[in-house]
Protein backbone atom coordinates (compact mmCIF):
# COMPACT_ATOMS: atom_id res chain seq x y z
CA UNK A 1 0.00 0.00 0.00
CA UNK A 2 1.56 3.26 -1.17
CA UNK A 3 1.78 5.63 1.99
CA UNK A 4 1.01 8.62 -0.78
CA UNK A 5 -1.99 10.76 -1.05
CA UNK A 6 -2.41 13.03 -3.90
CA UNK A 7 -4.56 15.60 -4.54
CA UNK A 8 -5.39 16.38 -8.08
CA UNK A 9 -7.30 19.40 -9.20
CA UNK A 10 -9.97 19.20 -12.04
CA UNK A 11 -10.42 22.09 -14.19
CA UNK A 12 -7.38 22.56 -16.67
CA UNK A 13 -5.60 19.83 -15.13
CA UNK A 14 -7.65 16.48 -15.66
CA UNK A 15 -10.24 18.38 -18.17
CA UNK A 16 -8.78 20.18 -21.13
CA UNK A 17 -10.83 23.16 -22.64
CA UNK A 18 -9.18 24.64 -25.27
CA UNK A 19 -11.41 22.81 -28.16
CA UNK A 20 -14.27 23.06 -26.79
CA UNK A 21 -13.80 27.17 -25.78
CA UNK A 22 -12.61 27.79 -29.13
CA UNK A 23 -15.95 25.49 -30.72
CA UNK A 24 -17.88 27.55 -28.59
CA UNK A 25 -16.68 30.86 -29.55
CA UNK A 26 -16.50 30.19 -32.68
CA UNK A 27 -20.31 28.74 -32.49
CA UNK A 28 -21.37 32.49 -31.34
CA UNK A 29 -19.09 34.12 -34.01
CA UNK A 30 -17.34 36.02 -30.90
CA UNK A 31 -14.18 35.34 -32.55
CA UNK A 32 -12.05 35.33 -35.93
CA UNK A 33 -11.23 31.52 -37.17
CA UNK A 34 -7.64 32.00 -37.35
CA UNK A 35 -7.41 32.68 -33.36
CA UNK A 36 -4.84 29.95 -31.99
CA UNK A 37 -7.00 27.11 -30.79
CA UNK A 38 -6.26 27.32 -26.46
CA UNK A 39 -8.62 28.54 -24.07
CA UNK A 40 -6.61 31.40 -22.94
CA UNK A 41 -6.90 32.82 -26.74
CA UNK A 42 -10.29 33.20 -26.63
CA UNK A 43 -10.06 34.65 -23.17
CA UNK A 44 -7.45 36.96 -24.10
CA UNK A 45 -9.29 38.31 -26.98
CA UNK A 46 -12.72 38.86 -25.76
CA UNK A 47 -11.09 40.68 -23.27
CA UNK A 48 -9.50 43.20 -25.24
CA UNK A 49 -12.55 43.48 -27.35
CA UNK A 50 -14.47 44.16 -24.58
CA UNK A 51 -16.39 41.37 -24.39
CA UNK A 52 -15.73 40.21 -20.62
CA UNK A 53 -19.40 39.52 -20.23
CA UNK A 54 -19.81 36.98 -22.83
CA UNK A 55 -16.37 35.53 -21.85
CA UNK A 56 -17.71 34.91 -18.37
CA UNK A 57 -21.37 33.95 -19.45
CA UNK A 58 -19.61 31.18 -21.62
CA UNK A 59 -17.53 29.88 -19.31
CA UNK A 60 -20.70 28.80 -17.05
CA UNK A 61 -21.96 27.17 -20.46
CA UNK A 62 -18.97 25.32 -21.12
CA UNK A 63 -18.42 24.05 -18.11
CA UNK A 64 -22.12 23.07 -17.51
CA UNK A 65 -23.83 21.55 -20.74
CA UNK A 66 -20.86 21.26 -22.96
CA UNK A 67 -18.43 19.90 -20.93
CA UNK A 68 -19.21 16.33 -21.98
CA UNK A 69 -17.44 17.70 -25.59
CA UNK A 70 -14.46 18.71 -23.55
CA UNK A 71 -11.10 16.01 -23.24
CA UNK A 72 -8.90 14.93 -20.64
CA UNK A 73 -5.60 15.74 -20.92
CA UNK A 74 -3.55 13.18 -22.68
CA UNK A 75 -2.26 10.46 -20.32
CA UNK A 76 -4.80 11.68 -16.74
CA UNK A 77 -7.18 8.94 -16.50
CA UNK A 78 -4.09 6.16 -17.49
CA UNK A 79 -2.23 7.85 -15.10
CA UNK A 80 -4.99 8.14 -12.05
CA UNK A 81 -5.83 4.60 -13.03
CA UNK A 82 -2.22 3.15 -12.32
CA UNK A 83 -2.00 5.15 -9.21
CA UNK A 84 -5.27 3.64 -7.73
CA UNK A 85 -3.91 0.13 -8.46
CA UNK A 86 -0.60 0.81 -7.21
CA UNK A 87 -2.84 1.32 -3.74
CA UNK A 88 -2.05 5.46 -3.86
CA UNK A 89 -4.92 7.34 -1.58
CA UNK A 90 -5.97 9.79 -4.49
CA UNK A 91 -8.67 12.96 -4.70
CA UNK A 92 -9.72 15.61 -7.27
CA UNK A 93 -10.02 18.15 -5.27
CA UNK A 94 -11.65 21.47 -7.10
CA UNK A 95 -13.06 25.10 -6.81
CA UNK A 96 -15.78 25.28 -8.53
CA UNK A 97 -18.97 27.76 -7.79
CA UNK A 98 -22.56 25.46 -7.54
CA UNK A 99 -23.89 27.73 -10.72
CA UNK A 100 -22.22 29.99 -13.30
CA UNK A 101 -21.54 33.52 -12.08
CA UNK A 102 -23.66 35.14 -15.63
CA UNK A 103 -26.56 33.46 -17.39
CA UNK A 104 -28.61 30.60 -16.63
CA UNK A 105 -27.99 29.07 -13.46
CA UNK A 106 -26.78 25.21 -14.76
CA UNK A 107 -25.36 22.96 -11.87
CA UNK A 108 -21.56 23.18 -12.47
CA UNK A 109 -20.79 20.30 -9.65
CA UNK A 110 -23.77 17.27 -12.01
CA UNK A 111 -21.72 18.37 -14.82
CA UNK A 112 -18.14 17.82 -13.51
CA UNK A 113 -19.37 14.58 -11.32
CA UNK A 114 -21.04 13.32 -15.07
CA UNK A 115 -17.68 14.18 -17.27
CA UNK A 116 -16.09 11.76 -14.45
CA UNK A 117 -18.47 9.09 -14.88
CA UNK A 118 -18.57 9.29 -18.55
CA UNK A 119 -14.74 8.78 -18.42
CA UNK A 120 -14.99 5.62 -16.68
CA UNK A 121 -12.79 7.43 -13.59
CA UNK A 122 -15.62 5.58 -11.24
CA UNK A 123 -15.97 2.69 -13.20
CA UNK A 124 -13.46 -0.41 -11.41
CA UNK A 125 -12.61 -2.15 -15.00
CA UNK A 126 -11.33 1.21 -16.65
CA UNK A 127 -10.12 4.22 -13.52
CA UNK A 128 -11.46 2.95 -10.48
CA UNK A 129 -11.67 6.15 -8.21
CA UNK A 130 -14.43 5.97 -5.83
CA UNK A 131 -16.85 8.52 -6.10
CA UNK A 132 -16.20 9.56 -2.16
CA UNK A 133 -12.86 10.75 -3.61
CA UNK A 134 -14.37 13.85 -5.24
CA UNK A 135 -14.70 16.90 -3.37
CA UNK A 136 -16.48 19.86 -5.59
CA UNK A 137 -15.13 23.38 -3.29
CA UNK A 138 -17.71 26.42 -3.38
CA UNK A 139 -14.78 28.59 -2.47
CA UNK A 140 -11.19 28.50 -2.37
CA UNK A 141 -10.46 28.47 0.84
CA UNK A 142 -12.83 25.91 1.29
CA UNK A 143 -10.68 24.11 -1.43
CA UNK A 144 -7.40 24.57 0.75
CA UNK A 145 -8.94 23.32 3.77
CA UNK A 146 -10.09 20.24 2.58
CA UNK A 147 -6.09 19.76 1.07
CA UNK A 148 -5.69 19.99 4.60
CA UNK A 149 -8.23 17.40 6.02
CA UNK A 150 -7.47 15.11 3.62
CA UNK A 151 -3.92 14.57 4.79
CA UNK A 152 -2.34 15.26 0.99
CA UNK A 153 1.20 14.63 0.62
CA UNK A 154 1.49 15.73 -2.94
CA UNK A 155 -1.45 18.15 -4.78
CA UNK A 156 -1.23 19.39 -8.60
CA UNK A 157 -3.14 22.23 -9.73
CA UNK A 158 -2.28 24.51 -13.09
CA UNK A 159 -2.97 27.60 -11.06
CA UNK A 160 0.27 28.61 -9.47
CA UNK A 161 -1.57 31.64 -7.29
CA UNK A 162 -3.18 28.31 -5.76
CA UNK A 163 -0.19 26.94 -4.74
CA UNK A 164 1.64 30.12 -3.67
CA UNK A 165 -1.42 31.13 -1.14
CA UNK A 166 -0.41 31.47 2.58
CA UNK A 167 -2.98 29.15 3.95
CA UNK A 168 -1.88 26.34 1.25
CA UNK A 169 -1.14 23.21 3.98
CA UNK A 170 2.34 24.17 3.95
CA UNK A 171 3.62 19.98 4.77
CA UNK A 172 1.90 19.32 1.05
CA UNK A 173 4.55 18.68 -1.90
CA UNK A 174 3.12 21.11 -4.65
CA UNK A 175 3.21 20.32 -8.20
CA UNK A 176 2.51 22.79 -10.75
CA UNK A 177 0.87 21.31 -14.32
CA UNK A 178 1.67 23.46 -17.16
CA UNK A 179 1.03 22.20 -20.24
CA UNK A 180 1.25 25.22 -22.31
CA UNK A 181 4.67 26.35 -21.00
CA UNK A 182 3.26 29.06 -19.47
CA UNK A 183 5.14 29.61 -16.11
CA UNK A 184 8.56 28.81 -17.52
CA UNK A 185 10.12 31.26 -14.59
CA UNK A 186 8.66 29.68 -12.09
CA UNK A 187 11.04 28.05 -9.05
CA UNK A 188 8.72 27.94 -6.24
CA UNK A 189 7.07 24.63 -7.19
CA UNK A 190 7.97 20.91 -9.20
CA UNK A 191 6.79 22.45 -12.99
CA UNK A 192 5.61 19.57 -15.23
CA UNK A 193 4.54 20.07 -18.97
CA UNK A 194 2.70 16.46 -19.63
CA UNK A 195 1.25 13.78 -17.25
CA UNK A 196 4.09 11.98 -18.31
CA UNK A 197 6.29 14.04 -16.35
CA UNK A 198 4.75 14.13 -13.12
CA UNK A 199 4.51 10.58 -12.99
CA UNK A 200 8.44 10.86 -13.42
CA UNK A 201 8.16 13.71 -10.91
CA UNK A 202 6.26 11.45 -8.43
CA UNK A 203 8.68 8.93 -8.38
CA UNK A 204 11.90 10.57 -8.52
Amino acid sequence: MSSLRLGIDFDNTIVCYDEVFHQVARERDLIPAELPVSKQAVRDYLRSVGKEDRWTEMQGYVYGPRLSDAQAYSGVLAFIGEQVRRGTTLFIVSHKTKHPYLGPKYDLHEAALNWLEQNGVFDAARVGLPRDNVFLCLTKADKLRRIGELGCTHFIDDLPELLAEPTFPAAVHKLLFDPNDEHGNQTSFIRARSWKNLETQLAA
